[in-house]
């Protein structure tokens, strides 16, 4: 296959170079679905019908799941742009306040974009879209880490599509 595809710029790819392409565009799967998420919580509330019956609506109309503080889905980028941040991290706001902390939300995704050539993330944050800009330490206690992040867009490449559209 690769003989075949040579003139056309081929190259090998894996499920984990999928799984990078996932996070620079946004794109949410299992981690940003744990059944807790709404379309809303992910930036897709848009796609949710306001006019026609489906299984869920509703739940979506529920109060709860439109109250101030839920989790929505961030991009985070490290603050260095080198310091790694890793998935399951927890994000807090001061990371020497005395235990137990308050957490603000965790991270559901995290790889080292080539693209990019820094570290990015995907988080779902306590009223995430309204903390774009603001700086936050992403928590790993497992092994003594933390990250500086800057709360970003989910999308870090080709945000307008123009890419996609060719």
């Amino acid at each position: 296959m690769l003989a075949a595809g040579a003139g056309d710029g081929i190259v090998p790819y894996g499920t984990e170079a999928m799984g990078t392409l996932r996070v620079e565009k946004g794109h949410v799967a299992g981690p940003e679905l744990d059944g807790r998420t709404t379309p809303d919580d992910l930036g897709l509330g848009r796609m949710a019908s306001r006019k026609k019956d489906y299984v869920g609506r509703a739940a979506l109309e529920r109060p709860a799941l439109s109250a101030p503080g839920r989790l929505q889905l961030v991009g985070l980028v490290a603050q260095d742009g080198r310091s790694p941040i890793r998935a399951g991290a927890q994000l807090v706001a001061d990371p020497a306040a005395p235990p137990p902390v308050a957490t603000l939300g965790h991270v559901s995704s995290a790889d080292f974009s080539p693209t990019l050539e820094q570290p990015i993330a995907l988080a779902l944050l306590a009223d995430g879209r309204a903390r774009k800009g603001e700086m936050l330490h992403a928590m790993y206690p497992l092994r003594d880490e933390a990250a500086r992040v800057v709360v970003s867009e989910p999308v870090f490449v080709d945000p307008e599509g123009r890419r996609l559209r060719g």
